[in-house]
């Protein structure tokens, strides 16, 4: 039996480190980095989505990175298809593909394709369940139409529940409500090395709040500012995340300055909790204990050794 090729991944809360660790990582083993991160995707987010900088860009070949508008979908099972397609590309390249990022079903659709079934995303549901509350049904509905003409057709806006459903799953799958169930399973032709950076909780809270700090210092309600004067809004999946919903909140007046901040914060770490339990949950991931006192070089070097011992075969491997 030929054991297939292996990719690294690197998973984290938001705040962990993941980006540098993961440029040090794509040096030391001569790789190209696959960003798992459903917000860098978008171009125009720059301030409030952490993005590797230039510099970091151009020592290392990064993918799904700005290749979206944020008003164009690009859903989990979009990212998986084309996810796998650039592993073969870099595989092809004799590099190591490095998959770094914190969104836990951009990381299961690629390295395990979603399961057949209704697919499930607490995050995203969170989001259309905010839009409904902002009275944004009717625009939820042209959304739906778009991807899902037939559940679109039947929609009731007294029932945003239903609305909500068939958008989850078409997000989650990348296939529209009514044709889930055909949904087949992909092969999957690698063997995914999995990763985490485990922080003490209070510690990466520290961490994160200082993040929120320093976006807001970079630019970041300017930033939301020229979005919204290009007709980016909230009505988009892009700009209702963490940071630009706060930001966005407070520019168009329902909330103050000092509230803004304190809701950017506190969803800030309620996302890093969301992101604890989902990848808590995968028995397969090694995770390395960081604290103040550890380099990214340092956790650079921990995860390379169990690459290097994965890969000399004394991990469980797929074979074909």
């Amino acid at each position: 039996m030929i054991p297939l090729p292996r990719i690294l991944v690197l998973v984290g809360p938001t705040a962990s480190g993941k980006t540098d660790i993961a440029v040090r990582l794509a040096e030391r083993l001569d790789g190209e980095i696959i960003s798992a991160d459903s917000r860098q995707v978008y171009r125009l987010l720059d301030k409030g989505t952490a993005k590797p900088t230039p510099d970091q860009r151009s020592v290392v070949p990064h993918h799904f990175i700005d290749i979206r508008t944020p008003d164009q979908v690009f859903t989990a099972g979009e990212f998986g298809i084309e996810g796998r397609q650039v592993i073969d590309e870099i595989h092809a390249r004799k590099k190591v593909p490095i998959v770094a990022g914190g969104s836990g079903l951009y990381i299961r659709s690629l390295v395990d394709g979603l399961f057949e079934g209704p697919g499930s995303d607490p995050e995203l549901r969170e989001i259309l369940e905010e839009k409904v509350r902002l009275g944004y049904v009717d625009a939820l509905i042209e959304q739906l139409r778009q991807v899902d003409p037939e559940s679109a057709a039947s929609a009731d806006r007294t029932k945003p529940r239903r609305i909500i459903r068939a958008l989850e799953v078409f997000h989650c799958t990348g296939k529209p409500l009514s044709h889930h169930h055909r949904e087949a399973r992909p092969e999957i032709r690698f063997t995914p090395i999995l990763t985490g950076l485990s922080w003490d909780r209070q510690e990466l809270y520290r961490r994160i709040e200082t993040r929120c700090d320093a976006m807001l210092a970079d630019g970041l309600e300017q930033e939301a500012a020229d979005l919204r004067s290009q007709g980016y809004d909230r009505r988009f999946n892009a700009l209702n995340t963490v940071g630009y919903a706060e930001v966005c909140a407070y520019q168009e007046g329902e909330i103050g300055k000092e509230e803004m901040i304190r809701l950017f914060k506190q969803n800030s770490r309620r996302y890093a909790k969301r992101q604890l339990t989902w990848f808590r949950r995968d028995s397969r991931i090694r995770w390395i204990e960081m604290d103040e006192g550890k380099s990214g070089g340092e956790a650079a070097a921990e995860i390379e050794q169990i690459w290097l011992e994965q890969y000399n075969g004394t991990g469980a491997e797929r074979q074909v």
